[in-house]
């Protein structure tokens, strides 16, 4: 009996440590969960509100003494700026999705996430939506990086629209739930004449006459907006041949040419036709993070490695486009963590992120030499005729300009 007992007790504490064995805890892995919206209640959230704050981190535009801050995915606030020393909050356009703007005349375009807006700015006072374009606008969500696997089991349905990702902690998969999640990733991978307004390097939005032009990806696109509440979607020129696998980043406009920031280089299109805009020339580099800026014959790039911009030195490169058909590199300088960029009347405006906004004497582009760094937390910079308007994180800052290429603060926003 004693023998028979012995065994049954083994055979107890096997059987429960195999039940204590399933319920051990699992190897896990962060997943990118999607976030879906309706395109109906995205539509419906439009509107204009009283001005308030912001959580966002964002834009800058300006038009007719107007200032706009473009906060990303939420919407734009709005800034009487006639008195740089002193901006008033006057208005707040509530925009889910909203990226970009442009503005002719006394219109405001924006995206909303799938569509683009039309918005009548004639009174600051009234402004009013007079047009939707429905999903005539490219929107992928940025796939959070450290997300491991991508979550199969939430997808949009018709109707409907991914806006974002959340992380979720969940087991491991194995077999056929392995293959479900790189399957899911994979589809995921694959998926001018009258008053215009100026926008910071980081612009994806640029006017041409009658053309708007938008971007995504891969493509340029090219609305017609000769008669701004009759605005209609024109064509989609595919980029993907003339960037070589890059993908579009910044959009900028100097006369008939627009200039492309790309994750592998610039690039230039014609844009004399500004219905059928080509490209003529590029200049390519490794795979990094940049925006364009250019003056005259010459275009400015900074280049930004690290994270998931690339494995490149930070840099700025500086290409001779005197002959746009064959863009030049005339000089390169080392700089920690360059952003958006902007120039004028020989200084070269860099955005370096926590390194400070640094100011070089361009004056001379083969030999740029540093004149002084400001120590401000600023992401890109409108270099007016008259001051210069640094954008950083909720925070938007006015400059006078000084001699021998000196900045003194003019005003705050904080946000």
């Amino acid at each position: 009996m004693k023998t028979i007992y012995s065994i049954l007790t083994v055979v107890a504490v096997l059987f429960f440590a195999s039940c204590d064995n399933d319920d051990a805890p699992k190897d896990t892995a962060l997943f990118g969960v999607p976030q879906v919206a309706s395109k109906a209640t995205l539509r419906n959230s439009v509107g204009v509100q009283a001005p308030h704050e912001t959580d966002s981190e964002g834009k800058i535009y300006v038009a007719s003494g107007k200032l706009f801050y473009i906060a990303q995915e939420s919407g734009v606030h709005i800034f009487n700026n006639q008195n740089p020393a002193a901006p008033q909050n006057i208005a707040f356009l509530n925009i889910p999705g909203v990226h970009d703007i442009a503005i002719k005349d006394n219109y405001l375009y924006a995206d909303n996430y799938m569509d683009l807006l039309v918005f009548d700015i004639s009174d600051f006072n009234n402004i009013t939506l007079v047009q939707t374009v429905t999903d005539v606008i490219q929107f992928y969500a940025e796939f959070p990086t450290e997300a491991e696997f991508y979550a199969p089991d939430v997808y949009p349905n018709e109707g409907e629209i991914i806006t974002g990702y959340t992380l979720e902690r969940r087991e491991r998969p194995e077999g056929m739930m392995l293959e479900m999640t790189q399957d899911a990733m994979a589809n995921f991978q694959s998926t001018a004449a009258g008053s215009v307004g100026i926008g910071g390097s980081y612009a994806k939005f640029q006017i041409n006459d009658n053309a708007l032009y938008t971007t995504d990806a891969y493509q340029l696109n090219v609305f017609n907006i000769s008669e701004p509440t009759n605005t209609y979607y024109d064509k989609s020129v595919a980029m993907y041949f003339w960037l070589g696998g890059g993908e579009f980043e910044t959009l900028y406009k100097q006369k008939d040419y627009l200039f492309v920031g790309a994750t592998n280089g610039m690039y230039i299109v014609d844009a004399t036709d500004e219905f059928n805009p080509y490209f003529v020339s590029g200049f390519s580099h490794a795979t990094a993070c940049d925006p364009v800026v250019v003056s005259g014959n010459t275009a400015y790039i900074t280049v930004r490695g690290g994270n998931s911009c690339g494995a490149i030195e930070d840099q700025v490169n500086v290409i001779d486009i005197t002959d746009v058909t064959n863009p030049v590199l005339v000089s390169t300088t080392l700089l920690d963590n360059p952003y958006g960029l902007g120039v004028r009347d020989g200084s070269l405006y860099i955005c370096c992120g926590a390194e400070g906004l640094k100011v070089f004497n361009a004056t001379n582009p083969e030999a740029l030499t540093l004149a002084h760094t400001y120590p401000i937390n600023v992401t890109d910079v409108i270099p007016l005729s008259t001051h210069l308007i640094a954008v950083g994180d909720n925070k938007v800052i006015q400059y006078q300009y000084g001699a021998n290429h000196t900045l003194a603060p003019i005003s705050t926003i904080n946000f």
